[in-house]
């Protein structure tokens, strides 16, 4: 398994063991002892194949949250340097995430019903995904199902990515595509996407048919921004710091930025 660096201190925490694999969740903390905070999750994208992005994609974004009373977790899932890895082991993972987080919601001072995901890429993928399709779970434990979710530039199409990545599971393509399943199941969304990116067009059409059902969704574009403009140290910062603050006014909206 590769090494996660941080640049930033984080606690470590186990939330779930597959065979010698610990899975863990880096959350960062202001140590402030409120309670009923909210709570957000980063997956990070680049996670369907072998790749340098990890867990700390989102260390900078987790970092400013937690300056702002948020208790900020990156979320270490199985991805592609994981042997026989495919999707569905990443479904899995975001709902057991999702659910030790509740589970933990007293310890972490945190109100469960205040849990956020967030996810880019792959990640948005998997997020998405977790809450899409119920039978896909190895967790029945908690509830894993987030209060609100944040998408940056995720592809929807499980037939495509399937047919890229994972031909060998092209017979669960179909089965696997949120593009193809548009049913009202999300709680209040934000989803950003450059205009440059090429899931644009599949980004602007899978909200809007999710809007047609009845999802909460605001879809904001960046206007000649590729796809991962949103990461620190990327085009002067100035995306980043625009996505960073769009996603804090986000969870404002909806009375997530201050305690209980």
């Amino acid at each position: 398994m590769r090494e996660i660096h941080f640049d930033f201190p984080a606690k470590e925490r186990v939330y779930k063991v597959i065979g010698e694999r610990k899975l863990k969740l880096f959350i960062f903390d202001s140590g402030e002892t409120a309670s009923g905070r909210t709570a957000v999750l980063f997956f990070n994208g680049g996670s369907f194949k072998k790749g340098p992005l990890t867990p700390a994609q989102f260390q900078h974004q987790a970092q400013y949250f937690s300056s702002q009373g948020v208790v900020a977790v990156c979320v270490d899932y199985r991805n592609g340097h994981d042997e026989g890895f495919t999707p569905i082991q990443a479904i899995c993972d975001a709902k057991s995430a999702i659910a030790w987080v509740r589970r933990h919601a007293e310890e972490l001072g945190v109100n469960p019903e205040r849990i956020v995901m967030c996810g880019a890429s792959a990640g948005g993928y998997t997020a998405v995904s977790a809450l899409m399709f119920d039978d896909i779970n190895d967790d029945q434990a908690v509830d894993y199902h987030p209060n609100a979710l944040i998408v940056l530039a995720a592809g929807m199409d499980g037939v495509d990515i399937m047919g890229r990545l994972f031909p060998e599971m092209q017979d669960l393509a179909l089965r696997l595509s949120p593009i193809h399943h548009c049913k009202q199941c999300l709680p209040p969304t934000l989803w950003m996407c450059g205009t440059s990116d090429e899931l644009y067009p599949q980004n602007k059409r899978f909200t809007a048919l999710m809007q047609e059902e009845g999802n909460d969704i605001a879809f904001i574009t960046y206007e000649g921004m590729g796809h991962g403009f949103f990461n620190y140290g990327w085009h002067d910062n100035k995306p980043y710091n625009e996505t960073t603050l769009r996603m804090e006014a986000f969870l404002g909206g909806i009375g997530f930025m201050q305690p209980d």
